[in-house]
């Protein structure tokens, strides 16, 4: 792995399509994508740090950013952004990608995460386990949309533990 990895993470809603469609323009117009977004990638730092070792050293998001929620009749999307800074104090990006929502049937929608994951910055050679490395960031996605999930079949879902260790 030399730079990012590509993810494509997918989960099921038990809810409509017209419901998770008109749930996840609420949710991004207010603060709970940012807040999952922070929750997931700070339980996946910590269980790369536990696997990785000292060197990954703490890293925190810094910002997220979201454009508008586009729609159509079978697709609701956004384009988003994570910023996270390193334990060196830099800026860098973690992740760009789309979130998007589609009708899986009369009552399911498909939520997707789709785009490219930049793993904290490390000195040469430090991935000590290439295996849970890759894993890291299909686990911080799935955090995330399984809270975005419970968010949109639960009109008062709110982010919160995944119950599922961040790095497998």
């Amino acid at each position: 792995m030399k730079d990012h990895v590509v993810v494509d993470v997918r989960v099921t809603v038990d809810a409509s399509f017209h419901a998770a469609r008109t749930r996840l323009k609420i949710l991004a117009e207010g603060t709970m994508l940012p807040r999952a977004a922070e929750m997931a990638y700070g339980e996946g730092t910590t269980g790369l740090a536990e696997s990785a070792g000292a060197w990954a050293g703490p890293t925190r998001l810094a910002d997220v950013y979201l454009q508008d929620l586009t729609e159509t009749d079978d697709c609701a999307h956004i384009a988003l952004q994570w910023d996270a800074i390193a334990p060196d104090g830099k800026l860098f990006t973690v992740l760009l990608g789309d979130l998007m929502a589609i009708p899986a049937g009369d009552q399911i929608t498909t939520l997707s995460l789709t785009g490219s994951y930049w793993p904290p910055p490390r000195p040469v050679g430090a991935w000590p386990d290439l295996a849970a490395v890759r894993c890291y960031p299909t686990a911080v996605i799935g955090s995330f949309l399984d809270s975005v999930a419970r968010g949109l079949a639960d009109p008062a879902g709110t982010p919160g533990p995944s119950g599922h260790s961040p790095v497998p």
